[in-house]
């Protein structure tokens, strides 16, 4: 992927003992076996080895903690030379100890870091120290990589393809019977989640949309009508009698505690009808249904499902998608997302991760593969 080169400055010589590795954190840590055979780390070597961690990552939620990570580093390490001596450094800024150690001698980049490295040295030289030398090597070339992955092993492609993979096996809920299977699917506003469910809609899932069963409770007759009408007042009906939701929704806005009172009345009742709605799913035979719920975390319905299927986007995604789409500003559609669950927060109790990112065929085949997968685990019942 690269000419190997001592740009600038050769490698420093067996007396020069202190280096700088200058790379994403998780290049090593994508597979140490493959990137030790090509890293250049034992050759040099050197007996102290400063190791940079940051961040900016593709499908950040993804990223394994950071304790973890760090010891998959510490154990890579150990395994290219024991003998090696070395510091593992969080970085407060963009530099680190590498503008500032006087005992540091070389830097050790690639193509994609060595902007980096000279970048290192104009900030030594302005505080009077000696520069680097900058020794460069190649990363190594993913020999799995399909034609639309990067060519290098990339921390960022192995994240892609935990997409649709079981992350967390889902765990025994008895309160629930087995058949049938139950997935929640969820996701914030903007992030794809209607899409997925019409791809499995179109595989012939059945899917119970919870947005429009809680609909129904805003329904006169309802026990949920009722209540509201006596929370909020007479002032949110039409003149059929229908509650009108976006007087309702002016009622509520930016106050926490209004919302509250509308969700502990509309969610536990909402919950009722979804789950007679899988009830008449089993009854007719279907082995699978989706609930597809954009709150189902937030409302507390997990114990009504066997399995979590999180949609996520970048909020920078999520809020272009929402502007287009409702024709609002960026502060309204920052307004709704912060409402919401963060992706880190619904992450964390997910049991499969998609991502509706790239071209529709990307989360096409992301949902074939979820689903794929799940046949081979589910109880056939």
């Amino acid at each position: 992927m690269c000419e190997p080169s001592h740009a600038t400055h050769p490698a420093p010589s067996s007396a020069a003992n202190h280096l700088t590795v200058l790379l994403h954190f998780t290049e090593l840590e994508a597979n140490p076996d493959d990137a030790e055979e090509d890293s250049d780390v034992d050759e040099l070597e050197e007996e102290n080895i400063f190791q940079s961690i940051h961040g900016g990552k593709v499908l950040k939620e993804l990223i394994e903690p950071y304790q973890e990570r760090v010891e998959k580093l510490r154990k890579f390490l150990l395994d290219v030379n024991p003998a090696i001596q070395y510091d593992l450094v969080t970085l407060e800024d963009p530099y680190g100890p590498a503008i500032t150690d006087p005992n540091l001698n070389c830097i050790v980049v690639s193509d994609e870091t060595q902007k980096g490295g000279e970048a290192v040295n104009r900030k030594r030289q302005e505080n009077a120290l000696q520069e680097l030398a900058i020794h460069k090597i190649c990363l190594v070339k993913d020999a799995h990589r399909t034609a639309d992955e990067e060519e290098k092993i990339s921390s960022s492609t192995l994240r892609k393809r935990l997409l649709g993979s079981l992350l967390v096996p889902p765990k025994n809920n008895p309160k629930i019977p087995p058949a049938p299977y139950v997935i929640g699917l969820t996701g914030s506003t903007g992030s794809g989640k209607t899409a997925v469910a019409q791809i499995l809609q179109k595989m012939g899932v059945t899917i119970i949309a919870a947005d429009q069963v809680g609909h129904e409770t805003y329904k006169p007759g309802n026990a949920a009508y009722q209540r509201i009408l006596q929370e909020f007042g007479q002032d949110i009906l039409r003149k059929d009698g229908t509650i009108d939701r976006s007087a309702l929704g002016k009622i509520i806005f930016g106050d926490d505690e209004k919302l509250k009172c509308l969700t502990d009345i509309v969610w536990p009742e909402t919950a009722t009808l979804v789950k007679q709605r899988i009830t008449e799913a089993g009854a007719e035979g279907k082995p699978v249904c989706v609930v597809d719920a954009a709150l189902l975390l937030e409302a507390g319905w997990i114990d009504m499902v066997h399995e979590v299927w999180v949609v996520i986007v970048p909020e920078e995604e999520a809020l272009e998608r929402i502007m287009m789409r409702d024709n609002i500003s960026e502060e309204d559609a920052k307004k709704r997302l912060a409402s919401q669950w963060t992706n880190v927060q619904r992450v964390q109790h997910a049991n499969v991760v998609l991502c509706t990112l790239w071209e529709p065929q990307v989360t096409e085949k992301q949902v074939q593969k979820a689903w794929q997968l799940l046949q081979k685990r589910r109880p056939l019942c």
